[in-house]
C-alpha cells in the first residue's frame, strides 16, 4: 500500500499512548486465546476413536445410578456389538487437592476403548488380581507409582462395610495414549465393580452408566431410541447419547464453559472498545491540522476515511497478533505442568478465525466515529482552529 508509511507514522505518532493500548490490547486477545481455546476442547468432547460407541447414563442425573440387571436387555439390543459398565467413586489420594478421576469398571472394560494401550500380561494380571488397578501413565508419573505398589484410596462417597473408608488397590498395569490431544485421559484410575460392588456398604448391584458399542456409526440414533425405550416409564429411565455429547454434559455439570468465557470475553471486549475508541479520537483531534493539509494536497474524503479506518484496525491487529502469539506459546507450557490434565497442544485453528474476525470488527467499530470525523472536516474550519 503506497500509504503505508503515513498510516505507520500516524499511528506511532505518541509513541507511549500507542505503546500503553497495545499493552491493553495484547493483554485481552491475550486471555481470549487462552479461554477460547479451553472453550473449544471442552466443546469437542471427544475424538473420532468414540464414534461408534454410546454412553448409556441415568436421564436425570449422572449422579443417579443404573440398575445392573440392564445389562442383558441393552446386549440384546440389535445393532448393538458390545457392552461395558462403569460407576463412579470418587476417592482421593492423601489430600483432596490430588483429585484424579477414579471409579470401578467391568472386566470387559479396556476392550471397549483399543485406544487405550496396556501391556496384554499387565492387563491379564490386573483381571486376576481382585483389588487391582490400572492407572494412565501421566498419573503414574506424577505420583511416583510403580507396578505392585498400594496406592491407598479413601472413599469420600461409598465406605466399606466395616465403615472404613480405606480402599487399598494394588498397581498392577498402566495404559497410555498415542494421541497427544487425549493425554489428559491418562490421568484417572480404574479398579474391578465386582470389587467395588461387593466391599462398599451404600449401593449394590448398580453402575453409574453403560458403554456401548455400535456395529454401524450409522445406526447410533435407532439403537439409542431402542435402549432409552427399555426403561421408558420406570423409576430409572435413560439417556443414551453419543460419548462426544456425553462428555460435554459431564463437563457442565462442572460449569457451563462457553457462558464462562463468553461473559468474561464480553467485559474485556466492551472496556477494550472504550479504551481504544478514547485513543482513536483523542488521535485524530490531535491531527486535524495535518488532516486539513491533506486534503488541501488532493486527499479525497474517501481516502481520508479509508487512512483513519485502517490505522484503527492494524492497531487492534498488531496488539492482538502478539496477545494470541503469547497464548500460542503459553499453552504447550500450560498442558506440561498440568501433568496432562489440560490437553492442548496449541491455539485450535477455529479460535484463531474467531480472535481475527474480532480484531478487524473491534477495529472498525473502535475507527468509525473518528474517521467519519476525519472524512466530514472543513479545510477552512481546520486550519481556523474551529
Amino acid at each position: 500500500m503506497k500509504y503505508f508509511s503515513l498510516i505507520w507514522s500516524a499511528l506511532f505518532r505518541s509513541k507511549t499512548r500507542t505503546f500503553l493500548t497495545l499493552l491493553s490490547v495484547v493483554a485481552a486477545f491475550l486471555l481470549f486465546g487462552l479461554l477460547d481455546s479451553v472453550r473449544v476442547a471442552f466443546n469437542s468432547g471427544g475424538s473420532v476413536a468414540g464414534a461408534d460407541r454410546l454412553v448409556v447414563a441415568s436421564r436425570l442425573s449422572i449422579t443417579q445410578m443404573l440398575p445392573y440387571r440392564l445389562l442383558p436387555q441393552i446386549q440384546s439390543t440389535p445393532g448393538v456389538q458390545k457392552v461395558a459398565y462403569a460407576a463412579w467413586f470418587g476417592g482421593i489420594y492423601q489430600d483432596p487437592k490430588n483429585f484424579f478421576p477414579n471409579f470401578s469398571v467391568s472386566p470387559d472394560y479396556f476392550e471397549m476403548y483399543p485406544e487405550y494401550v496396556i501391556d496384554p500380561a499387565q492387563l491379564e494380571a490386573w483381571k486376576s488380581e481382585r483389588t487391582g488397578a490400572i492407572v494412565g501413565e501421566s498419573l503414574a508419573k506424577r505420583h511416583g507409582w510403580k507396578i505392585g505398589d498400594t496406592i491407598p484410596l479413601q472413599a469420600t462417597i461409598f465406605p466399606q462395610k466395616d465403615g472404613s473408608n480405606a480402599w487399598p488397590l494394588k498397581l498392577v498395569g498402566t495404559f497410555k495414549l498415542a494421541d497427544s490431544k487425549r493425554r489428559g485421559e491418562e490421568n484417572q484410575l480404574m479398579f474391578h465393580w465386582q470389587y467395588f460392588d461387593e466391599a462398599n456398604q451404600y449401593v449394590n448391584g448398580q453402575v453409574g452408566w453403560y458403554m456401548v458399542k455400535l456395529d454401524s456409526v450409522n445406526q447410533a440414533s435407532r439403537v439409542a431410541q431402542a435402549i432409552d425405550a427399555i426403561s421408558a416409564n420406570s423409576s430409572h429411565e435413560t439417556k443414551a447419547q453419543t460419548e462426544q455429547a456425553f462428555n460435554q454434559s459431564f463437563a457442565k455439570q462442572f460449569a457451563d464453559i462457553g457462558l464462562i468465557v463468553t461473559a468474561i470475553m464480553a467485559a474485556v471486549f466492551f472496556t477494550l472498545l472504550l479504551l481504544t475508541g478514547n485513543t482513536m479520537s483523542q488521535a485524530v483531534r490531535e491531527r486535524i491540522p495535518e488532516l486539513a493539509v491533506l486534503k488541501t494536497l488532493g486527499f479525497t474524503n474517501g481516502t481520508v476515511l479509508a487512512l483513519v479506518l485502517i490505522e484503527s484496525v492494524l492497531l487492534i491487529v498488531l496488539g492482538g497478533a502478539l496477545g494470541m502469539g503469547i497464548a500460542a506459546v503459553l499453552i504447550p507450557a500450560i498442558s506440561a505442568a498440568s501433568g496432562g490434565m489440560i490437553a492442548l497442544g496449541g491455539i485450535p485453528a477455529e479460535t484463531w478465525g474467531v480472535g481475527l474476525a474480532l480484531m478487524v470488527a473491534i477495529g472498525v467499530v473502535v475507527g468509525a466515529l473518528p474517521a467519519l470525523r476525519a472524512m466530514r472536516l472543513r479545510i477552512v474550519d481546520a486550519l481556523a482552529g474551529r
